[in-house]
């Protein structure tokens, strides 16, 4: 099942076209449920990669996955007003979230510090829900980043111990996160599975009794079995990316777009801003609809490729805001005809990888990137949406 997302221009109708595979997804979440027997949580933050959160949790859960893992309370609550009321961990939130809505959602809140732990509390308090707020005691690891710090970490387990015995939260987790699990001979991941361990105990000698323990990501997954106790969350790699460049993943993403205007140039002739290309000899010059506004890294150009009518063909001059020029060379492509910007590579076409190297980055900023117009626009194929909603 292929979802398909268009973002028309506001004349014509017709623009760059995003096209998320959802088969791609489904069989990427098989592949990471096959080699764990810890739980499958199906990170889905940032719109799902950039691929649409709900339709890449209920494919992910139609596929294996148990839970949902999101950052904000915000996309937490887009996941239940589609509908998906598998289990949610919202685990990133500043004192004064929506801890209130959280609750009365059932979404489960990731408690990185006594203050946080204080604001779930009173929320509890307030809540007419009849039922404890679920919580996951999050410690920092060794990434100096999200969790509660070591020194702090018996503190805040004491206290989750009283909160849990008066009724007001049920700590359900534990949870961390390896800064290095991409290379796993690293130190770092050997810290950060023995401070884990050590928060567990911790935890246990305070009375409690987390049933979810997570600390791999998509890397460790693969790579580190040590750290898949009951519960991995794999995002990247739901949709086609892999940290540690070690397992063939299917990419979900392709983006394309139509060509608006061909023209032939003679040598010489400067293209874009600051004309940091200026054309070698004869040429023809196609105009393609997107630029570093859809998402398009500005820093990849001089560098990107496109595919056209089978070709690799370069990006020339500067990506500006909404617009790019390929050198077609003597290829005799016509308005309206497609390009093809990125996706899985099986036409040759260049991969989100192949972009984040132009960019200087990581695959995960390309895909994420490609949002703001994108997918402001995003629509589902009618076949699609309605299979999608008949998946558990």
């Amino acid at each position: 099942m292929t979802a398909l997302a268009s973002v028309p221009d506001a004349a014509t109708g017709h623009g760059p076209r995003l096209e998320v595979d959802l088969t791609a997804v489904a069989a990427n979440t098989r592949l990471f449920c096959s080699r764990t027997d810890a739980q499958v949580m199906a990170v889905v933050k940032a719109d799902g990669f950039g691929h649409g959160a709900g339709d890449v949790a209920r494919t992910a859960l139609a596929n294996g996955a148990t839970s949902l893992g999101v950052t904000s309370i915000a996309e937490a609550l887009a996941l239940r007003a589609e509908g998906l009321d598998a289990p949610v961990l919202s685990w990133l939130n500043p004192l004064e979230a929506a801890y209130d809505d959280a609750l009365a959602a059932d979404i489960d809140l990731a408690v990185p510090s006594r203050e946080h732990l204080d604001v779930v509390v009173a929320a509890a308090h307030r809540s007419s829900v009849q039922r404890p707020a679920r919580i996951h005691l999050h410690l920092d690891t060794g990434m100096a980043r999200d969790g509660a710090e070591p020194s702090a970490w018996p503190r805040l387990c004491r206290a989750a111990r009283r909160a849990e015995r008066a009724g007001l939260v049920r700590v359900v987790g534990v949870m961390g996160h390896l800064g290095c699990a991409d290379a796993p001979s690293d130190d770092c991941n050997a810290l950060g599975r023995r401070r884990f361990a050590w928060g567990l105990e911790i935890a246990r000698s305070a009375g409690l009794h987390p049933g979810q323990r997570h600390l791999a990501a998509t890397a460790a997954t693969l790579l580190d079995a040590r750290s898949h106790h009951t519960t991995v969350r794999v995002g990247a790699g739901l949709v086609g990316i892999d940290p540690s460049r070690t397992t063939p993943l299917r990419p979900a993403l392709t983006l394309t777009a139509p060509v608006v205007t061909v023209r032939r140039v003679r040598a010489g002739t400067g293209v874009g801003y600051g004309h940091t290309w200026t054309a070698p000899q004869s040429t023809h010059l196609a105009l393609l609809p997107l630029g570093y506004a859809d998402g398009l890294p500005r820093v990849a150009s001089g560098r990107a490729e496109v595919l056209v009518r089978g070709r690799r063909r370069p990006l020339v001059g500067r990506i500006s805001m909404d617009q790019v020029v390929v050198d077609l060379g003597d290829d005799p492509v016509q308005p309206g005809e497609t390009a093809t910007v990125l996706g899985p590579g099986d036409a040759g076409e260049p991969t989100v990888a192949e972009w984040a190297a132009w960019s200087d980055t990581i695959e995960h900023e390309v895909v994420t990137g490609l949002g703001s117009r994108a997918r402001a626009r995003r629509t589902v194929l009618p076949a699609v949406a309605s299979h999608l909603r008949s998946l558990p």
